[in-house]
């Protein structure tokens, strides 16, 4: 099942979180983080009105992923970049296709013209699971990253949303 988050939920997304930064490249953070930051991101999240999403099997969180800006300027606003995370013994159950479908819904249904993926290059699964959703790579960062001791290059991949769709006027 796939449901939104709750506040109760914030303990399994941040074991999910450190495990990432502790053990992969996904997240190029170094240090876990405390319960304070993820409920500090939750009320972010909650307050600019953008969804966190969670997969629930057997009243477990197994994943989770969100959206945010994209970038902090008003000429971004149809343009945000997401996440998405599977707890590491429920990987490759095709739980992170479901999550971003849902996801990607979220965002058509906002009113978002563009979802953004950021990706350490190295990660080919994340990869193919976007190509696999209709992204296209955008660009290339060689060694702009840096992690267990060597360099992080980054993948930038991209969806429109609504092809074909004029820009609002405002």
């Amino acid at each position: 099942m796939i449901r939104d988050a709750t506040e109760q939920d914030l303990p399994a997304i941040r074991a999910i979180y450190n495990d990432a930064v502790l053990n992969t490249t996904a997240i190029w953070n170094e240090q876990p983080v405390d319960l304070a930051n993820r409920q500090a991101w939750f009320a972010a999240r909650q307050a600019q009105g953008y969804p966190i999403l969670v997969a629930v099997e057997n009243d477990e969180v197994t994943g989770y992923a969100s959206f945010g800006d994209w970038r902090p300027f008003e000429g971004f606003r149809y343009s945000v970049e997401h996440s998405v995370y599977v707890r590491h013994d429920q990987r490759g159950k095709g739980l992170g296709p479901r999550l971003m479908h849902a996801l990607v819904e979220r965002a058509r249904s906002a009113g978002k013209h563009v979802m953004v993926a950021a990706i350490e290059s190295g990660n080919q699964a994340s990869i193919r699971l976007h190509e696999r959703l209709g992204f296209v790579t955008t660009g290339q960062m060689p060694q702009v990253g840096i992690k267990f001791g060597r360099w992080l290059d980054l993948t930038f991949m991209q969806l429109i949303l609504n092809p074909g769709a004029e820009p609002p006027q405002e």
